[in-house]
């Protein structure tokens, strides 16, 4: 007999997971193929499955999430995720309704990614450094906490791109920041530093660098961790009780709208300018 696969063994492809020094706690990182952490097609298949590992898990009581590198994430991969769509959604492609159901199918499935690490029975701490974009909010707002370093910036990019954010920042956001600035970031799609974030509580401290974020979010980690895991989990179910519900609703309903009304040439005009804007400013495109 082989040896048993965990998912501290089982050979990830956009993450690696390892045990940290701190008893009961997982930290997750990361890995995907350079252009700062993209979420491609092997992150959106291996987020459920891996967070359904985690909370399988009895020695896992806390994760970490974090990235590599210089980032935490600059978002979806556009071209990877949706580049099939963008002809068969132009003008005068045929087989609308068959195509954009299949469309609404490839949301849902992203969107069960993020729902996975919400509703998973360990607390889930995000640690955030460099750019955090588009999805890379999406994932981080369904942690349980936000820790970020100085350096890190967030953007709700979708508006900007031509799309509706659809995998669950305008849902779970509103209860993290307040509909106030959740509707400022979403519909400006502007950029936001750690101490922005902070002061509106998207995230609960800015640490000095990314050295003391992984430290003060193993910290954390750790106070979780030594608690009952069942009352830790009991705490979670309560604290979620009412609220995914709300969530499930609205992302049933932005997935209709994009499946429905996602336009390719604007969404190709959006990529290939956020492209030149970036490129002369130094900073990343991404969704």
């Amino acid at each position: 007999m082989g040896p048993v696969d965990t998912v501290f063994t089982h050979p990830w492809t956009a993450f690696a997971v390892e045990e940290a020094p701190t008893p009961g706690v997982a930290v997750v990182r990361l890995t995907g193929p350079g252009r700062g952490n993209m979420m491609g097609l092997a992150f959106w298949a291996e987020l459920p499955q891996l967070f359904a590992a985690l909370d399988a898990d009895d020695g896992v009581r806390a994760v970490v999430l974090a990235g590599t590198g210089n980032n935490f994430s600059t978002g979806l991969d556009v071209a990877e995720v949706l580049g099939s769509w963008l002809e068969r959604l132009g003008p005068g492609s045929r087989a609308q309704a068959a195509q954009r159901t299949e469309l609404l199918s490839v949301i849902k499935s992203l969107q069960d990614g993020v729902t996975a690490v919400a509703t998973c029975q360990k607390p889930v701490i995000a640690a955030v450094h460099g750019w955090c974009i588009g999805g890379g909010v999406d994932l981080i707002s369904g942690a349980d906490v936000r820790l970020a370093s100085d350096d890190a910036k967030f953007s709700i990019r979708e508006v900007r791109l031509a799309i509706v954010a659809d995998v669950g920042s305008l849902q779970r956001l509103r209860g993290i920041v307040g509909e106030g600035h959740l509707r400022e970031l979403a519909l400006t799609g502007k950029d936001i530093s750690a101490q922005r974030a902070e002061r509106i509580g998207l995230v609960n401290e800015v640490l000095e660098d990314p050295e003391s974020l992984m430290s003060a979010a193993l910290a954390m980690a750790g106070e979780m961790a030594a608690n009952s895991p069942l009352a830790v989990a009991g705490t979670k179910a309560v604290l979620n009780e009412g609220r995914e519900e709300d969530i499930a609703r609205g992302l049933r309903h932005v997935a209709l709208w994009n499946s429905s009304f996602m336009h390719s040439e604007d969404l190709l005009e959006a990529v290939a300018a956020m492209g030149m804007t970036k490129a002369a400013r130094g900073t990343p495109p991404g969704r």
